[in-house]
This record gives structure tokens, sequence and C-alpha cells, in this order.
């Protein structure tokens, strides 16, 4: 399990958004977004390169910090 670090969320809504984010990546499954922490965790069932998962967050609007 890997876990990251997001700045920028503020509710539910924002937990769905990096959700949906973090999912649509090749390779990664059971997401799970903490609001109170500001952190994501993940399973890889492949390396997934950090600049991709960066680039999905950013893309929805937060910071991987």
């Amino acid at each position: 399990m890997r876990t990251i670090k997001i700045r920028g969320m503020s509710c539910n809504h924002c937990v769905m958004a990096v959700t949906r984010a973090l999912s649509e990546i090749e390779g990664i499954s059971n997401v799970k977004v903490d609001l109170k922490n500001n952190e994501a965790t993940f399973d890889e069932e492949k390396p997934v390169n950090m600049t991709l998962i960066r680039k999905h967050i950013e893309k929805a609007g937060y910071e991987v910090a």
C-alpha cells in the first residue's frame, strides 16, 4: 500500500474527485482518501510513475505534497 499527501482538499466532494482521479490510473486499486489527514492510500498492481499520479491529481485541481 502506498500513501501520498494531498493539498487543497476541504470537503467530501474533494475526496470523491481525488478518489476518481487515482482510480482512473491503470495499475492503481483500492483507493482510500482521508480528508482529516489530507492523504490518499492505494495499492499498486504494478509500479506506477509518481509523475503520472501527480498529473492526475493536479488535473483534478489538487496538489501532491
